[in-house]
């Protein structure tokens, strides 16, 4: 052991020779690579070749003694990263650049408030430790984004600071703001560095997403155009031109984009929410079926995104495919938490089964029957659920007149008669089109009777419409009608 000891400080002699003491900046940076070699292969030699350089002038070398700190820092040499720190210490204890590293030291630990109060401590030694207040802010943007805003502020208000300084600021800014999901804000702070040397392809990204979150689609996407132009296969630009292009309703265009996203790019991997704007672009452009593709993935990615599954329902009902609307209309009711379970539901399912029921092209006459009366059946819940709302006996009025296409039975006549009853009281004239359509079926119910007092009843709702809407050509037709038949 001896021996080998030995031998290591003459390999350290030999290094060391030529290096004069290491009297300038280039002798100790040379030295400080020489550690750096050594440190994995040869351990106690690049502590020998470490203790030698710090000797002489070189004990008061800030710089240096913390050049090798780093050196050992990086090789995870924490006793040796803590003597060094404490000989940096010795030489200067006011050097902000001390507290730098040991707040980075102390971030990579996880510990943010320690490394913050060293960074305030940089900057208390000395006010333009500029590097301090960006530290302290990228530190703090997610435990405590206010005193990071703060910080910065701080920071901007120093007397002198470099202009490259303050767009570093700016851009720390941003990404409190855009890490805290305020972006507004991260707008306007990505816009004052967004077209200077230090943004990044990342910054831009991040500018043009904080865009769309603030719904500004067409700033987003000239942004994201840009990026695409510099970098075609990127896959957030990508992602964004499509994005902001459904948004502003430009389909072709981001028909263009979904393609290139979603069959050419390599190795991307894909969100619940590009499924879901893919399958938003595909229902606009009525492919409905490709549509429910899409809204499928996105719900497989996250079953908790339940309406998700009203909107595979809304894809098959434009589709015409009753059957599977309704079954995927009732998995989302299941799905939905107790609390949010309402009248509303029954009240849309009931539609669904109408709208099926009243399907001539589509749909075959035994089936619409079923479909009319599970409409029914729907439509009763809901007046018992919600008695005073006009609603539920208004849509089951047109259930029951489309079960009663000739109106020979007046199926609807009692529920007309009950919304007539609900509106009237309301005394508003915003239902007026709901007291036509009540009135213009029951002065049609009545006429049909063929009785001279049943076509006194008719005329008496022929003439409350037109009191409503004296233009009416229903109501004028209908008691013209009367009138020749000597009624």
């Amino acid at each position: 052991m001896k021996i080998k000891r030995i031998v290591t400080l003459c390999c350290v002699g030999l290094l060391f020779a030529g290096m004069v003491s290491a009297q300038t900046e280039s002798d100790w940076k040379a030295g400080v690579n020489q550690v750096k070699e050594m440190i994995k292969s040869n351990p106690e030699g690049a502590w020998d070749l470490t203790e030698e350089l710090m000797k002489g002038k070189n004990k008061k070398n800030v710089d240096l003694i913390l050049a090798l700190t780093q050196v050992y820092l990086d090789a995870e040499k924490t006793e040796e990263t803590a003597e060094l720190i404490e000989k940096a210490k010795k030489a200067d204890k006011k050097n902000p650049s001390i507290s730098l590293l040991e707040g980075d030291i102390a971030l990579a630990k996880k510990d943010v408030g320690t490394a913050c109060q060293l960074y305030e401590q940089a900057i208390y030694f000395d006010p333009n430790c500029y590097e301090a207040y960006l530290k302290y802010a990228r530190a703090y943007k997610s435990a405590s984004p206010t005193m990071a805003i703060d910080k910065l502020n701080q920071l901007k208000q120093v007397a002198g600071v470099p202009q490259d300084v303050l767009l570093q600021a700016d851009k720390a800014m941003a990404e409190v703001y855009y890490s805290n999901n305020k972006f507004s804000d991260a707008a306007k702070a990505y816009e004052s560095f967004i077209h200077t040397d230090i943004a990044e392809e990342s910054d831009i990204l991040s500018y043009a997403f904080a865009l769309f979150m603030s719904h500004d689609f067409e700033a987003s996407y000239e942004i994201a155009h840009k990026g695409l132009q510099q970098n075609a296969e990127s896959t957030g630009f990508n992602r964004l031109a499509m994005y902001n292009l459904i948004d502003l309703k430009r389909y072709d265009e981001a028909k263009a984009i979904a393609d290139v996203f979603f069959n050419q790019l390599k190795d991307v991997n894909y969100s619940g929410l590009d499924y879901r704007y893919y399958g938003a672009l595909l229902n606009a452009t009525e492919d409905y079926a490709g549509a429910i593709v899409q809204f499928e993935k996105a719900y497989e990615l996250d079953t908790t995104a339940v309406e998700l599954l009203k909107q595979i329902s809304d894809a098959y009902s434009s589709n015409a495919d009753y059957d599977k609307a309704i079954e995927t209309y009732k998995r989302y009711c299941d799905a939905l938490p107790a609390e949010e379970k309402t009248t509303e539901n029954i009240f849309t399912l009931a539609g669904m089964y109408y709208d099926q029921g009243t399907d001539t092209t589509h749909v075959a006459l035994e089936k619409r029957q079923v479909a009319l009366q599970e409409a029914d059946t729907l439509y009763a819940q809901v007046c018992e659920l919600a008695p005073d709302s006009y609603a539920g006996y208004f849509y089951r009025g047109h259930t029951r007149s489309a079960m009663d296409p000739e109106t020979t039975q007046g199926l609807a006549k009692p529920y007309y008669e009950k919304v007539v009853e609900l509106v009237l009281a309301k005394n508003d004239p915003r239902y007026n089109r709901v007291l036509i359509t009540c009135y213009s079926y029951l002065g049609y119910y009545y006429m049909l009777q063929g009785k001279p007092e049943d076509y006194a009843v008719s005329k008496e709702y022929w003439n409350k419409i037109l009191t409503i809407d004296p233009n009416n050509a229903l109501a004028k037709t209908a008691l013209k009608g009367i009138e020749d038949m000597g009624q």
